[in-house]
């Protein structure tokens, strides 16, 4: 989605950059990892294929995607973003009919970093960009059931469970944003501010596609 191809989303523990051909070397080599790729639903691509997955996150009007870095590390160290890499978050609108539903993913690729808290900043953060940005009113998230640690997660913050396939063993969790819920997830974020990546990478270097 080329709405937040220049946004950067600033958090406390974790910063929100664009999936660039940059990043696409590591997250290539997360997902080598059998149980990411369980833990997905996703099978192994190879690295061209990873440079076009990369691609159609950037210029499909029905997918929105963010890297997910530690904000410590990116700013304390000034590193490279592949270097703070620790997941992704990403947001599909998947039904035509329905712009005001979103399907939301968080993955947390290094295990050093889960149950620490960065997938819930990180997740609150896409959630306030899709509602205040995209017009997102209503979430789902659609888990594995083995994958307690996220069904947990999404559960405290105020999903409910509406679905469960036995085929593909999945859980389908929803939050309607009402406005109390409006309230809620705005003050969950007032922390985060909204940035140019371009700015952030200037004069490091030449923003990448």
């Amino acid at each position: 989605m080329k709405i937040n191809q220049n946004t950067v989303l600033q958090g406390q523990r974790v910063i929100l950059v664009p999936y660039t051909s940059a990043h696409v070397p590591r997250y290539h080599e997360w997902m080598q990892s059998e149980e990411l790729q369980r833990l997905t639903a996703s099978e192994p691509l190879s690295l061209e294929q990873e440079y076009e997955m990369q691609r159609s996150w950037r210029d499909d009007a029905d997918k929105c995607t963010f890297i997910v870095l530690d904000m410590e590390r990116w700013s304390g160290q000034a590193c490279a973003d592949e270097d703070c890499m620790v997941g992704d978050v990403n947001l599909f609108l998947t039904d035509p009919e329905d712009p005001t539903l979103g399907e939301i993913e968080i993955m947390i690729a290094e295990p050093s970093y889960r149950g620490r808290g960065f997938g819930k900043e990180a997740t609150l953060m896409m959630m306030s960009y899709g509602m205040r940005n995209l017009g997102i009113t209503k979430f789902e998230a659609k888990i594995g059931q083995e994958n307690e640690a996220s069904i947990c997660m999404f559960k405290k913050l105020h999903f409910k469970e509406v679905a469960v396939n036995s085929i593909f063993q999945e859980v389908t969790l929803r939050l309607d944003v009402s406005d109390q819920e409006r309230r809620w997830l705005l003050e969950q974020t007032n922390h985060v501010e909204e940035k140019s990546y371009v700015e952030l990478k200037l004069p490091a270097g030449v923003l990448e596609t």
